[in-house]
Formats: structure tokens, C-alpha cells, sequence
């Protein structure tokens, strides 16, 4: 399956694996890491950015995919609809079927609620469904939430929002807990307590792990758990723009059907955004791990409603994406291969950074590597080793098919046995760490009854997420947005629909002199092959 030249490389990194394993590679100082960042992250970079130029957040910077998003008119200005005939009605409309929107509705309905989950693609199809590595939680007798809090606020670069960093890590241990309840299958040793290891820029063994299942495992319990409800999910139906009412709130969505191109009128209390990442915009022209509907859809939808949006201009790039072969192009290669001993080198056998620096860095570490010509040249550019063999070594035989028989499984597949080879990998776009501002409770900042869940939210992680706080947060702050969305939804009285919004948006872009021509939010990737 490899060149020659790749065999070639192989032979250097075999050469130098004793060597390297008797003395792993220091970490970086404070110093080194942020010039490391200046020079090679992509968020560094002047040309992949714009002006936002209309909007609660005018005047500040965002990838220029999502900038023209923001920049482009709603699909409603031409295709009118009538808000008199409603179709749906409900107390909680949540927007998104991945781990967060189910969270969500769970909770909503736990506390009595009518609630409605509606979803472009099928209940599951989220990022969460393709989340690897496991789950954080300080819930080991030599860790506390504290440690959790430090770890986290220092790996997101101290710009964390307190108070969302605060919750997320004083719930996690309740979260593992009702997710063991619900009958996710964590790993457990032979006397029932849960298997724990080390992610990127953790200070403790926390991360809690189903093999290498864990985000598909969470998934599978929360989907049954929706249906077992009885929870309506309307499928392949996307929320086009938010309903407002005449006192400024929000009122519900127009929705459009995915298959028949028709129009819905959904009429709620209150709302939860939780409709996932931007992966499928491809910042920068990165591949991405993302699943096929994360096109940024929830980010407009709140924007374009006067909610305001933080952090939008940094994105996490997974450092360890598939570089070859060009098949799994930009697919997941989960941190837990590193937490495992599979250690970073480059075409020289050269082991250049610690395997478990922060993502930011490990990613920039890599970019630098292939940028100065020390790369694995692949047919769709280059990428650097991740020694994999290393884990057999250090863990036993087995280990490998034991604790990550998925991606074992991916590689097989293509006849790269990783027991045996090493792997090439470089940074795929893999989250976004930017979103909506919320407060704590979930509510955005700006419209009293709309809430943000999971990885639509701006601020928890400050500017760069650490392993595993992802599928802790869609747990964490959808379980919290359902609860607070069924309480609310008690108090609000709703006026008349409009969706006035919209009309004043555009005029805000004819003010500024844009005209794109497109409309957002976009739905499906450029790619798609559809007709809308």
C-alpha cells in the first residue's frame, strides 16, 4: 500500500524507535508554544479571514466561508410563507438530532414539556455520532474539578467563559453518571470501575472511553432514549430562518423539507440551537473529520435574529487527521492512539514534540514539519508518522484491536496493518470553537428564550477545546438547555409571528453595499448534489 519512498521513511522511523521511546520528546514552553502558534496555525493566518460588516459582531473577523454566509440574504425574502397556517406547535423546539439536541429534548420532556426535535438529516447524523476519543469527567479519587477547570481554562488559552468552563466541569461526573445509567458501556476493568487515560494537555487520567466507540456508543443511548420517549423527531427537515414574535421574541422556525422542497411553520415557546460545527465549509481549504450536514447552519439562523456570536474566528484543526490513504482523506485518527504511546515523527524518524501537547499545538507542530520539507510527500500533499507500532510495544500484543478496534478496523481496510506500520496523518478541520454567547443557563445573550446547546455554543472552551470536553459539553449544556427551556417555556406568552428580521437584515447588507446573490444558511456542503 505505501511507495517506496514511504518504505523508505518507515525504515528511518523503525531505526530510531528504541531511541526514541528511552527518551520521549519535552514539552513545549509557554514561549515556544505561542510561537509556534503565530507562525503555523491556521488561525494566524491574515488571508483566511473577513469583516464581518453587518450585525451584532460588526467590525470583527471570521473565516471568510463563514462571512459570506453571514454576508448572504435568507432563502425567505423570495420564497414567501404564510405564517398564519402553522403546521407544528410545541412548548420546546429544539433544532439538531446530535448528542446535544437529544439531550436537550430528553430533559425537556423529563420536566413535562411538549417538545419537538426537527433535524436535516436523520436523529444521530452529528459530529457526535463520529466522536472517538472518549468523555472528561474528574470523578477519580486523585483529581477534582478544580484540576479539571485548570487544564481546560490554560489549554483554551485562558479565554474560557468562568462561568461556562465552572458548569461544564463541576457536572461532569454527574453527566458520566447518567450516561452509565442511560447504559452507555464505558470501559470498565474486571471490578466494574471505569478505565481512565490521559488526552492532549490533561493533568490526570479522566478521559472516559467506549474503545474507540465513544461518541457512537453515547449516540445509540441517546437516540433510543428520544425514541423510547415517544419524542417527535421530524427528519430531513431543516430550520431555514427563526420566527420572531412583536415583543422581540423568538417564536419558533420555518422549516423546509428536505425532499419535497416544501415550507413548514413550526410555532414554539422557546428554542435550543443545537445543529453542530462548520467542518463542511472547509476553512482554508482543509479536509475535515466533520459529518456531512455541519455547515454552520445554527450560527446564521441566531445571528441573523440579533443573537451575537464569540470566538468566531478560531477553529480547532484536529492534528491528527488520515493523510493517506486518499480514500479516509481527512478522517479522525482519535488522540486516544497518542494517549495510547503511538508517538509523532516526521519522514526522518525524528520524534519533533511531546505526543499529548494541546491540539493548537500538536496541529501547528505538524504544519511546521511538513512546511520545512521534513513531511511524508502523499498524492494529496504530505503528512508526518504516528508510530502506532509503539502501542503493541508498550501496552502488549492486543492492544491495539482491544482499546481502538475501530480505526484498526478503518485501516485494514485499505491494507495498513498499524500494529505493524505506522501511519500518516496531518490536521484536519475538525471543530469550531466559536459559536453563540450564551449566559449559564444556556439562554443567548440577546433574545430572552432562544438557547444554544452543544458545539453551536461560543465561550465554553475559550479558544482552543482540549480531548474529550466536547462530548462533555453536548451532555453538560443540552441537558441544561432542556431543563431551562421546559421552565421558561411555562412563562412565555407569545405575540404576533413576523419574520421582520430578515427584511431588516437585508437592508443592514444593502446599507453596507453587499450583494453575494447566495443565500444562507447553506444546508448541504457546496458539494451536494441537490437543488436547492
Amino acid at each position: 500500500m505505501f511507495t517506496s519512498e514511504m518504505r523508505e521513511s518507515i525504515k528511518k522511523v523503525e531505526a530510531t524507535r528504541k531511541e526514541r521511546m528511552a527518551t520521549e520528546p519535552r514539552r513545549m514552553t509557554a514561549e515556544e508554544k505561542d510561537a509556534l502558534l503565530k507562525a503555523y496555525h491556521p488561525d494566524y493566518r491574515a488571508d483566511g479571514f473577513a469583516e464581518i460588516k453587518v450585525g451584532p459582531n460588526k467590525g470583527q473577523k471570521a473565516p471568510r466561508e463563514l462571512t459570506e454566509l453571514l454576508h448572504s440574504n435568507s432563502r425567505l425574502l423570495k420564497d414567501k410563507v404564510d405564517l398564519s397556517k402553522v403546521d407544528y406547535e410545541t412548548d420546546v423546539l429544539v433544532i439538531g438530532g446530535g448528542g446535544a439536541g437529544s439531550s436537550a429534548a430528553i430533559e425537556a420532556n423529563e420536566a413535562g414539556a411538549d417538545v419537538m426535535i426537527v433535524t436535516k438529516l436523520r436523529i444521530g447524523d452529528a459530529n457526535t455520532m463520529m466522536a472517538e476519543g472518549g468523555i472528561q469527567a474528574a470523578d477519580k479519587e486523585n483529581d477534582s474539578p478544580v484540576q479539571h477547570y485548570l487544564d481546560a481554562f490554560g489549554g483554551g488559552h485562558f479565554a474560557a467563559r468562568p462561568e461556562l468552563l465552572r458548569r461544564l466541569v463541576m457536572e461532569a461526573p454527574d453527566a458520566i453518571r447518567w450516561l452509565n445509567e442511560l447504559g452507555v458501556m464505558f470501559d470498565k476493568d474486571e471490578d466494574g470501575r471505569m478505565v481512565t487515560t490521559h488526552g492532549g494537555g490533561t493533568s490526570r487520567k479522566r478521559m472516559h472511553a467506549c474503545k474507540d466507540y465513544s461518541g457512537a456508543e453515547i449516540m445509540r443511548n441517546l437516540r433510543d432514549e428520544v425514541l423510547n420517549r415517544k419524542i417527535p423527531v421530524i427528519e430531513f427537515t431543516s430550520a431555514v430562518e427563526l420566527i420572531k414574535d412583536d415583543k422581540g421574541q423568538v417564536a419558533g422556525a420555518v422549516l423546509l423539507n428536505m425532499e419535497t422542497g416544501d415550507y413548514l411553520v413550526a410555532k414554539a415557546k422557546t428554542v435550543v440551537i443545537a445543529t453542530g460545527g462548520a467542518g463542511r465549509l472547509h476553512y482554508q481549504n482543509f479536509p475535515t473529520s466533520n459529518h456531512y450536514g455541519a455547515t454552520a447552519d445554527g450560527l446564521i439562523l441566531g445571528y441573523r435574529a440579533g443573537a451575537p456570536l464569540l470566538y468566531q474566528d478560531t477553529i480547532q484543526y484536529h492534528p491528527t487527521g488520515v493523510a493517506y490513504p486518499s480514500q479516509i482523506f481527512g478522517a479522525l485518527v482519535t488522540e486516544k492512539v497518542r494517549s495510547l504511546g503511538a508517538m509523532l515523527v516526521n519522514k526522518d524518524g525524528e520524534a519533533y514534540a511531546h505526543p499529548l501537547e494541546t491540539r493548537d499545538v500538536s496541529a501547528s507542530a505538524i504544519i511546521r514539519e511538513c512546511a520545512n520539507g521534513k513531511g511524508v510527500e502523499t498524492p494529496l500533499g504530505s503528512g508526518v508518522w504516528l508510530d502506532t507500532p509503539m502501542i503493541e510495544i508498550l501496552g502488549g500484543e492486543g492492544t491495539i484491536e482491544k482499546r481502538i478496534p475501530a480505526m484498526f478496523r478503518m485501516y485494514l481496510n485499505y491494507g495498513i496493518d498499524m500494529r505493524k506500520e505506522p501511519i500518516l496523518v496531518y490536521p484536519t478541520l475538525h471543530y469550531q470553537n466559536g459559536g453563540l454567547e450564551i449566559g449559564g443557563e444556556g439562554f443567548t445573550k440577546a433574545i430572552g428564550n432562544l438557547l444554544v446547546a452543544g458545539e453551536a455554543v461560543g465561550g465554553i472552551h475559550g479558544r482552543n477545546r482540549l480531548m474529550g470536553n466536547s462530548l462533555l459539553d453536548i451532555i453538560v449544556f443540552g441537558r441544561n438547555a432542556g431543563k431551562a427551556a421546559a421552565k421558561k417555556a411555562k412563562e412565555v406568552e407569545l405575540g404576533s409571528m413576523n419574520l421582520d428580521h430578515i427584511d431588516a437584515y437585508a437592508k443592514e447588507l444593502e446599507a453596507a453595499g453587499i450583494e453575494t446573490g447566495a443565500v444562507s444558511p447553506l444546508l448541504l456542503p457546496k458539494y451536494a448534489r441537490h437543488e436547492r
